[in-house]
């Protein structure tokens, strides 16, 4: 997320130190720094800092609140009194010209529509145009930038719909969430029309039955703010982060808002969103706030997580003190309750990362300084892990089947055909997961037996262990394949069985896979040669090969003797050469020129070629 640090500057009274330092108070304790940008052609000049936030943290620190309440932590700077800019005054006034109504999918924990009248729309001011710039956001109008202004400032996603064209009934309008139709449409604010699916959340208006939002992801065109809007209604919710990110895949519309319930918000941190877009608006573009309707069905429950001061420094290898344990909880703005040593603390309810004992250690790991935890060794395992009975077969089989010459493979777990088709599928031609592993084994086959005799064996055996799917569940398997010849498929062997788990008896008999020397190959083909010599009878075959591999040159890649007889005085010695290049596709003429060379070699040293 991109902080301009003018607009941090706004959560504290005291001035903020240097960009860089900032950059490395959060680089130690929270989040990396992507890059550092400096504007000068902005009055006053302002640096823009592109904070990593990570996924743990991205309910709460894809905002400049989130981001200012972790500097305030790391250096110890107070914050200004109500950091949301607003005093928690609860939603009020309540009103009964919007209806809101979450028909039960679950997917929607809480929705409030805020009535405005009587706005103005323009452009914005110059410090907000300029505010959102720096997050890379383009100005709109000054609602929309007000509502975008929100969004980064405390991270609840808003949009604002006309109100004129929603339909009014006696004078009242009706917001209704629910999933959509099938092949239901939708114009949104790109422009572009998109087609939903009957899993896909939709905002509706109620006395129309059309569908005016996807939830969490885009509003659409028809019910938009433009310069002749005088009324809006305001939408603050949360919507299920799966839910949204599901969509936004399926529609490829990944959004400021939508990126932010992903991450999975706090349905307490819409209230806080939407009173502080309307308080904006109503400073930025007039107008009054006829009031708020509230549909919060299941509120979130507080919770508390106690951890002792003895279990954080057994975790750590430390020696913190309870005071040191309660600083850093104080730095953090966690409440807590102390007693005996026992710290029971109670998270704001917007950090929903925190609840078990461990991650309250993290909290004081990361304020203390990681700098200053010692290294320590682990202390011993009080027991043998336990062995998953599956992996535990899964390493015996291989030992076994290596054992026996088998060489292990990888397949694809695509297929042409199968019972359970893949629904972002890699390519075309393979769209189902596989029901069988034999099938890619035979394909491991055909490609290796081309390379038998670059590889110097005389028969090729493979086997691979995986996932298939077949009869409505999900198995592994072990398969196993051997052949000869590459042109006769019937002539291979081969098995295909489920992998049954195995208990391990004690940890200490597991076996262990053995790593041979790699050596890198040619992508491109081999060309083989047989040569036969007689040779006096006490000549040994490796000391023939000697003189074939030096008179063959740097082209030759694997040599091996395949027959040997005696008559009379002489021994016929026969030796298969595997010619092959890395940076090129060898000619006959190239393997000619080769044992040209050798036939030379073995004249040389009197020895017949048959």
């Amino acid at each position: 997320m991109k902080i301009s640090r003018n607009w941090l500057q706004t959560f504290f009274d005291a001035p903020l130190p240097q960009a860089q330092i900032l950059a490395d108070a959060l680089t130690f304790h929270a989040f990396e720094i992507e890059s550092i940008t400096t504007y000068d052609v902005v009055m006053p000049p302002d640096t823009v800092l592109d904070v990593k936030v990570t996924p743990n943290r991205g309910h709460d620190c894809l905002s400049y609140r989130g981001i200012a309440k972790e500097i305030s932590a790391i250096l110890d700077l107070p914050l200004v009194p109500y950091p949301y800019g607003i005093r928690d005054t609860g939603l009020v006034p309540k009103t009964d010209a919007v209806k809101v109504t979450i028909e039960g999918t679950g997917l929607c924990s809480r929705y409030i529509a805020g009535y405005i009248r009587g706005v103005k729309v323009g452009p914005s001011s110059e410090w907000l145009r300029t505010s959102l710039e720096a997050a890379g956001q383009k100005s709109i109008n000054n609602i929309v930038d007000a509502t975008n202004y929100v969004m980064f400032n405390i991270g609840q996603p808003l949009h604002a719909f006309d109100a004129s064209k929603l339909v009014a009934k006696g004078g009242n309008y009706s917001i209704k969430v629910h999933l959509a139709k099938k092949g239901e449409k939708m114009l949104a604010l790109d422009d572009k029309e998109y087609t939903l699916s009957d899993s896909t959340l939709a905002i509706v208006d109620g006395n129309s039955d059309k569908v005016i939002g996807i939830a969490g992801v885009k509003g659409g065109k028809p019910t938009g703010v433009d310069e002749k809007t005088t009324g809006i209604i305001l939408e603050a919710a949360n919507f299920d982060g799966v839910s949204v990110r599901k969509t936004a895949q399926a529609l490829k519309l990944r959004t400021d808002a939508s990126m932010r319930f992903e991450q999975v918000l706090s349905p307490e941190l819409a209230a806080y969103g939407i009173r502080a877009a309307a308080e904006l608006i109503v400073k930025l573009a007039g107008g009054e706030v006829v009031g708020f309707a509230d549909e919060y069905p299941n509120p979130q429950k507080p919770v508390s997580v106690a951890i002792s001061v003895e279990k954080i420094n057994k975790i750590l290898g430390t020696e913190l003190t309870g005071a040191e344990v309660a600083g850093a909880f104080t730095r953090l703005g966690l409440p807590y309750k102390e007693e005996a040593g026992v710290f029971e603390v109670h998270p704001p309810f917007e950090r929903l990362d925190l609840v078990i004992p461990e991650d309250l250690v993290e909290e004081v790991a990361r304020i203390v300084g990681y700098d200053e935890i010692p290294a320590v060794e682990l202390p011993p395992f009080p027991k043998n892990p336990d062995v998953n009975p599956n992996f535990y077969a899964a390493e015996k089989k291989r030992e076994e089947l290596i054992a026996q010459g088998y060489s292990e493979v990888f397949t694809s777990v695509f297929a042409e055909k199968g019972e359970r088709a893949v629904l972002n599928k890699v390519g075309g031609e393979k769209p189902y997961l596989r029901t069988n592993i034999s099938d890619g084994l035979g394909g491991a086959m055909f490609k290796n037996l081309s390379n038998k005799e670059l590889l110097g064996l005389e028969k090729v055996k493979i086997f691979e262990i995986g996932t298939v799917w077949k009869d409505g569940k999900e198995k592994v398997n072990v398969a196993t394949l051997e052949g000869e010849r590459q042109s006769v498929e019937h002539a291979w062997q081969g098995t295909e069985k489920i992998l049954e788990g195995v208990p391990a008896p004690a940890y200490e008999n597991l076996p262990i896979s053995k790593t041979e020397h790699y050596q890198p190959f040619s992508k491109y083909p081999s060309i083989v040669r047989d040569i036969a010599l007689w040779v006096p009878t006490e000549t040994e075959p490796e000391n023939v090969l000697a003189v074939i591999r030096k008179a063959a040159g740097e082209l030759l890649v694997r040599s091996e003797k395949f027959d040997e007889f005696k008559k009379g005085d002489k021994t016929s010695l026969a030796f298969r050469l595997v010619f092959q290049s890395f940076d090129r596709t060898l000619t006959d003429e190239d393997a000619n020129s080769r044992m040209e060379s050798v036939y030379a070699a073995a004249k040389k040293e009197g020895w017949e070629v048959r």
